[in-house]
């Protein structure tokens, strides 16, 4: 009977992994403009063999030659030399240090005596605040207990960018664990989509990607650059016998997240929720888009009523000097004010109790439910749209992302070309007097290693830039080649256009297409776009060819745009226009469209009249 017992067996085979060089590779042609010269500067702050290469500065090697042949700029003999002129001697009179010194009383500080180098004034410069920052410093002015402050931190900090409290009661009182971050992502997006069924207008994306082009980075790498290496692998010995089978291993559960343990009560949590949504600006720590309108509308309304009573005061101060002009004045104010608080008292009303219906625009059953005609509720329907969805997004301003076009598409008579452009990028090359150190008996082994790495370093981080430009001029003149009618006449003579087909034009990988084309843009006679926008799915269009999706997108929603709002298009109806122009859809097609554009369904599009 064989014992089992571990055994080492070596077995040859093949594998592919990546070089340090390929691994370089891939990540300089994810690179953008911007992103390729912080990654330069970088190199040659690291490798002292990398040197800048500038026009205006003399190469190293041509002042090394020219000092070992004993060369020296020499004056042209047609050059006419001019005798020096001659100069002012007053000029040369320092008067700072003669008055300094003949005015000195004869003792200074050593602080006087030294020049002292002071910060810039651009080391003060604050960072800017955000929602939390801004909170944080009301909170502080604010007298409240001990306990009531912690839970209000506790509720700021529990904010997400748009100023809603994305965490329940249990949660913020340690109850119930946090909720996944899915939740906070549910949250904006119901948001977005009941902003939009009221007409609210939200600050816009940025444009959605195309589906097809979501290629992962870890894809499959472009045949030919891999290596294939002789690799030995150390495997188990196979067993003699079939051993007795073990029993099970228990199942090892983890460890619970640990609990928040809070120091307040839930009183003091109401408190601080409450004490948090009076702050600027209004509509703060509310859970919904209900909530966060009513705090708005009701803020109006405090705001208002404190106006009235501070004219109602200087009304009491004008009667002793009546005057004509300012009781008309007065008169008029007090008829605006009241109509204001009537269209918010409506508005409030309309939030607080019919909000579903006012999206799904039942305009008439609200004005019966609440016993008001139906153009009172067109009022506070258009006083609502004033209101700000998304309360955060006052202090959390996203700084607006830089963008430089990498590649032009530019027309030369009949032809287009593809310019690089290269403005701003350090050109490199290698500084020769390190190569002179490998040739020198006099260094030492270490030194020639170290200088000999570097160099190899060097020539392969040069290679993978040139392999980058040459990778995104051939990307770029396959996309000139198949979209010339976009970039002749516009965006709806843009044609579809697969990674994988200009991948198998140029003879790369579609992985590598995809590095090409991320995050970098071009300059076209149309506009600046992206490099990934050329880049769409096709549906079956007229005559049998392709049209693109951005092209049905855009038609789907003209087609919503010139709808009567009485009578809107339905999903059916639109599929039903499409096909009929000869583009072959479906109704699910079209919906999830509309819903990708952030329209309304037609029940909410609808406008009774």
């Amino acid at each position: 009977m064989a014992l089992l017992q571990p055994k080492l067996h070596l077995r040859v085979s093949q594998r592919q992994i990546l070089t340090p060089g390929l691994v370089q590779m891939v990540s300089v042609l994810a690179l953008n403009k911007l992103e390729l010269r912080d990654m330069i500067t970088a190199e040659m702050v690291e490798n002292p063999v990398l040197e800048e290469l500038e026009d205006a500065v003399p190469l190293l090697d041509d002042v090394n030659r020219r000092e070992e042949d004993g060369e020296r700029p020499a004056v042209a003999a047609d050059t006419p030399v001019t005798p020096e002129e001659k100069k002012d001697p007053f000029e040369e009179i320092d008067f700072g240090s003669f008055f300094q010194e003949y005015l000195d009383p004869g003792y200074r500080s050593q602080g006087e005596m030294e020049e002292i180098e002071r910060p810039s004034f651009e080391n003060f410069l604050s960072k800017p605040g955000n929602l939390s920052d801004h909170l944080t410093w009301q909170l502080g002015a604010l007298p409240v207990r001990r306990e009531v402050r912690q839970a209000a931190e506790l509720v700021i900090g529990n904010l997400n960018e748009d100023g809603y409290l994305i965490a329940s009661d249990e949660e913020l009182l340690g109850i119930a664990p946090p909720a996944p971050p899915e939740v906070d992502a549910t949250v904006i997006e119901n948001v977005v989509k009941d902003a939009a069924a009221l007409g609210i207008e939200t600050e816009a994306d940025d444009a959605a990607i195309p589906e097809e082009m979501a290629w992962s980075e870890e894809s499959g790498l472009e045949p030919g650059l891999e290596e294939t290496r002789m690799s030995a692998a150390v495997t188990p010995a196979p067993q003699a016998e079939p051993a007795q089978p073990l029993p099970p291993a228990p199942e090892v559960k983890p460890a619970p997240p640990p609990v928040f343990k809070p120091d307040f009560s839930a009183e003091d949590l109401k408190e601080a929720i409450e004490l948090v949504r009076q702050m600027d600006p209004p509509g703060v720590a509310c859970r919904d888009l209900r909530e966060c309108l009513l705090y708005q509308l009701r803020f109006h309304q405090r705001h208002l009523a404190e106006k009235a009573n501070g004219h109602k005061d200087n009304g009491k101060e004008e009667n002793a000097h009546p005057d004509n002009e300012n009781k008309e004045a007065a008169h008029k104010e007090n008829g605006n004010g009241e109509a204001t608080a009537q269209v918010l008292s409506d508005a409030v009303a309309i939030v607080d109790q019919h909000l579903r219906a006012l999206q799904n625009k039942q305009h008439k059953e609200i004005a019966r439910a609440i016993g008001r005609p139906i153009e009172a509720v067109q009022q506070a329907l258009e006083y609502i749209r004033t209101l700000d969805p998304r309360p955060g997004q006052q202090y959390n301003k996203v700084q607006p992302r830089l963008i430089e076009p990498d590649v032009a598409f530019l027309k030369h008579g009949d032809e287009w070309l593809c310019l690089m452009n290269d403005d701003d990028v350090p050109q490199l090359r290698l500084n020769p007097a390190y190569k002179r150190l490998l040739t020198r008996d006099t260094n030492d082994k270490d030194t020639r290693n170290y200088v000999k790495e570097r160099y190899k370093s060097a020539i392969q981080l040069i290679k993978n830039i040139e392999q980058r430009k040459q990778t995104i001029m051939k990307v770029c003149y396959s996309i000139v080649d198949r979209q010339r009618d976009f970039l002749e006449k516009g965006i709806d003579q843009l044609k579809p256009m697969m990674i994988k087909e200009v991948a198998e034009e140029i003879g790369v990988h579609p992985s590598t297409v995809s590095r090409a084309v991320a995050n970098k843009y071009a300059h076209t006679p149309q506009g600046v776009f992206e490099l990934r926008y050329f880049f769409s799915e096709s549906v079956n269009g007229p005559q049998g060819g392709g049209t693109s999706l951005l092209i049905l997108k855009r038609r789907v929603k003209k087609l919503i745009e010139e709808e009567d709002p009485s009578r809107p298009l339905t999903d059916e109806q639109i599929t039903r226009i499409l096909q009929s122009q000869g583009i072959q859809v479906t109704r699910r097609t079209v919906a999830k469209y509309r819903e990708d554009m952030r329209i309304p369904s037609t029940h909410q599009r609808r406008v009774k009249k």
